[in-house]
């Protein structure tokens, strides 16, 4: 038995089974110590927070271009299922230039990547943009995007996963509300969609919470929450994938986390290599300056060796609906939310688009 975490101290090692929930409880917290702030490291390039900017909602009929910023899809079916899934919810879809480009391990070069997201949101018969896929390289194009006409023409924008790149620079830059959310090729399931719909196309202020399934269970075994400080905190929402996060920071694309919600979530990482990337947040400051902390699915995320000792007194709860699982949330990056890490919700406070 590999791990044991704590809110306060982490020592005592605990079944297999309980590894996510235990051992993310202490590395995703930071700070209860009497160290100065300067000890704990402070962000090399603090960012000023634009003046938030929210899009339009999206209506039925509405064109929905797809864009890949990432990696490459091989097989044509995903272009296709995606397609038909966003015409079912009653969109028109529209291909960006490069969607299909291949150039190694990505979709396209950083220089075509970039041009599809610059003249999907110059292109004033695009209502909205979605990412086909995630994968790796979304970091390479932040240098090449027009932040000002992005501002200038403010439309939905989401992904999730390699993803996290785009929409926290695109906020960062430009106070547009973003969104981590399904990409096109995600199981559109009806928990997703309605999530998805809610936030965008109906304009409503969410209570984020997990459903309590029991199917034949006397109590839910899914979608379980675990609260690891409890507590209730308001602040902007950042966050999304935990490698892709920190592979930005000290760029000039680093969020301004102070008196944010952050919220996490990663995959196919060994729980060592989770410890290293919130330390690079602690080192950073931002888990010093966060107001509370939201885990979401740590997907295939394995024991290996070594654990974490960092706590953080602010309320943190895991286990929400988000991340490398099939049924998600839609989180708006930016925009202001209540966090209840007792009750294990998170609450818009506004629409997310106008």
């Amino acid at each position: 038995p590999p791990l044991s975490f704590n809110t306060k101290d982490i020592r005592m090692p605990l079944p297999r089974r309980r590894f996510i929930t235990s051992s993310l409880a202490g590395v995703a917290a930071a700070a209860a110590s009497p160290l100065p702030a300067a000890a704990h490291g402070q962000s090399a390039l603090p960012q000023v927070a634009p003046p938030q900017l929210r899009a339009p909602r999206l209506r039925p009929g509405d064109t929905i271009a797809l864009i890949n910023p990432s990696g490459a899809i091989y097989e044509r079916e995903p272009y296709a299922v995606a397609t038909e899934s966003l015409q079912a919810m009653g969109f028109k879809v529209r291909e960006a230039p490069n969607l299909r480009a291949r150039y190694g391990q990505f979709a396209g070069t950083d220089a075509q990547r970039a041009a599809d997201v610059n003249a999907m949101f110059s292109d004033a018969s695009v209502h909205g943009i979605l990412a086909m896929t995630g994968g790796s390289g979304g970091n390479r194009i932040l240098p090449l995007l027009d932040y000002a006409a992005i501002q200038r023409r403010p439309k939905f924008l989401g992904g999730f996963s390699d993803i996290t790149a785009l929409i926290n620079a695109v906020h960062a830059k430009t106070g547009l509300v973003t969104f981590h959310c399904p990409v096109a090729a995600s199981e559109w399931n009806s928990f997703s969609i309605d999530h998805w719909r809610g936030t965008v196309v109906d304009a409503r202020a969410m209570l984020l919470a997990n459903p309590q399934d029991k199917d034949d269970n006397i109590v839910s075994k899914s979608g379980r929450i675990t609260t690891l400080r409890g507590g209730t905190a308001r602040g902007p929402l950042l966050g999304g994938n935990l490698a892709v996060l920190t592979s930005m920071a000290g760029s000039p694309y680093w969020p301004a986390f102070d008196g944010a919600i952050l919220f996490l979530e990663d995959v196919n990482e060994y729980i060592y290599r989770v410890d290293r990337m919130l330390s690079t947040l602690m080192l950073c400051g931002v888990l010093q300056r966060v107001a509370g902390v939201v885990l979401g699915a740590f997907t295939k995320c394995e024991p290996g060796d070594g654990y974490g000792t960092l706590t953080l007194d602010v309320p943190v709860y895991s286990g929400a609906q988000f991340g490398h699982v099939k049924r998600k949330f839609t989180l708006p990056v930016g925009l202001e939310v209540e966090l209840d890490a007792t009750a294990g919700t998170l609450r818009y406070l506004q629409p997310a688009v106008l």
